[in-house]
């Protein structure tokens, strides 16, 4: 009987035990939701800096009611290393945007595909076939040449005292470089306006992907698509994947006729797997997608927020000179990639431009697939998990005078890119880091010493470089609102 009376005392104890962490268990703070709609409308039309704001409020994790949506946010980088090191398992999937959906693209892409076999055959590919430290370093005198293209540009401009749209320009040498690596053909170049339109397509993907979507919050309006988002998506998806199909259908025909001669390019590599049943041919078309959506946009506007800070700091863009001139002469010889790491100001630069305006403002969401703790708080299965990449990099109790371009920060610490120190992060980290991030460093190196080292710059209509108009654009990408007119002048 004694037996029984312990035995019922035990599991009374218990139950009282996982009644108590229940109710001890919450989730992290916020502002109180409102009935149906939650805290849709506090996300602004800059959601990064709203969640910046509430997070100078309820801390540096977050909790919202986005519609029937939890969405946490992680806006420190003590919070993004727990999250991590000990709960990168728990985070490994995404919550899929409705508009992502569009032509399947959540089913076939690297991005967006939850962990799975077919995930990690595309992951495989893509970082050791088309992105490894092998086929780079053996494509360096590909981008040399893309690069050199850059320059005969910017001199041309600077015979004719023409301004230059540097976006467009770094996003036409970018499309050029993945063009010729990827199918050995040119699909841009700055003296036509195929770029522009290629660049407007990019962002036109990227600025719906990120756009706020009520049927994300309330996902029964997926079925009817309210703002025609999915419906634009696709067929923006369709047209770029046309590009896609007209560029491979040719080689394949070339291939079959034995009118081409052998090449060594990503695309060769892909048709190979492609017979060997390794990949689809939707498998490929989304790859494409993928990895074009972020090698230009991204790339592009980095250069561009590094050219505007540099001009707007004229000190740190002639440091930046010297250091070049210093490592490599007056001799006027074209940078290599070899030069780079002769060049910590310039790489310093690079980390503080991404520190500032990181290419995406929040890592692409993540799903929780089960309860997990995360700093003291309960993220409940199903939630959605934001990583806001701006806040990150502005915390105060990070960064000193976090708001101040200062690459100098940079200069003898031994924080990399590489997912590793999460105070910067903007490739990611974990499992599901960027896999062109590389790629990404080395022409983002490249392109900006070229710049700098060919020609000194200014702005247009003697603007003062204190008057230049720093305004962000809200997107999966964070771009200018107003593209960077610069005039090269001779050194």
């Amino acid at each position: 009987m004694s037996t029984i009376i312990c035995a019922i005392l035990f599991i009374s104890l218990y139950l009282l035990k996982l009644f108590l962490q229940r109710s001890n268990a919450k989730l992290p703070p916020g502002p109180k939701p409102m009935p149906i709609f939650g805290n849709i409308f506090e996300l602004g039309e800059k959601p990064h800096r709203s969640f910046t704001r509430l997070s100078e409020i309820y801390g540096p994790l977050i909790s919202l009611k986005l519609g029937a949506i939890t969405t946490i946010v992680i806006s420190s980088s003590e919070v993004a290393k727990e999250m991590f090191l000990k709960n990168d398992q728990n985070l490994c999937n995404r919550t899929i945007p409705d508009s992502v959906k569009a032509s399947n693209h959540d089913k076939l892409s690297i991005s967006w595909l939850p962990v799975s076999t077919k995930w990690r055959n595309l992951r495989k590919i893509s970082t050791v076939q088309l992105l490894s430290t092998q086929r780079l370093d053996a494509s360096q005198s590909l981008r040399q040449a893309k690069v050199q293209q850059l320059l005969d540009y910017v001199q041309e401009c600077c015979r004719n005292g023409q301004s230059i749209d540097i976006g467009r320009a770094a996003f036409t040498t970018s499309l050029s470089l993945l063009s010729n690596t990827f199918f050995s053909k040119e699909l841009a170049h700055h003296s036509s306006s195929a770029s522009l339109e290629f660049k407007q397509l990019m962002w036109c993907i990227m600025e719906e992907i990120g756009r706020p979507n009520y049927a994300d919050y309330f996902p029964i309006l997926g079925y009817i698509d309210p703002f025609g988002i999915r419906r634009r998506l696709t067929t923006y998806f369709d047209k770029l994947i046309g590009v896609f199909q007209e560029i491979i259908c040719e080689r394949i025909r070339k291939v079959k006729s034995c009118t081409t001669a052998a090449t060594t390019d990503v695309l060769d590599t892909l048709l190979k797997l492609y017979k060997q049943n390794e990949l689809s041919m939707e498998e490929i078309n989304h790859l494409l997608v993928d990895i074009f959506n972020a090698g230009t946009d991204t790339t592009a506007s980095t250069l561009e927020w590094a050219m505007a800070e540099l001009v707007k700091n004229p000190k740190r863009l002639a440091k930046a000179q010297g250091e070049i001139e210093r490592a490599l002469g007056k001799s006027g010889s074209i940078i290599e990639e070899s030069d780079i790491s002769k060049l910590p100001y310039l790489q310093a630069i690079i980390k503080e431009t991404l520190r500032l305006h990181p290419p995406t403002v929040f890592l692409l969401p993540r799903k929780a697939d089960g309860n997990f703790t995360l700093y003291g708080y309960v993220v409940p299965k199903n939630a959605q998990v934001l990583v806001n990449l701006w806040a990150i990099g502005r915390d105060p109790k990070v960064w000193e005078n976090p708001d101040v371009f200062l690459p100098e920060r940079f200069l003898g610490c031994d924080i990399d890119l590489k997912g590793h120190n999460f105070e910067l992060l903007p490739f990611g980290a974990g499992r599901r880091i960027c896999p062109g991030l590389s790629l990404a460093y080395r022409m983002l190196n490249l392109m900006l010493a070229t710049l700098l080292q060919s020609h000194n710059w200014k702005l247009e209509d003697g603007m003062n470089p204190r008057d230049l108009d720093m305004t962000e654009k809200f997107g999966i990408t964070l771009q200018k609102i107003k593209p960077l007119q610069l005039i090269p002048l001779a050194k």
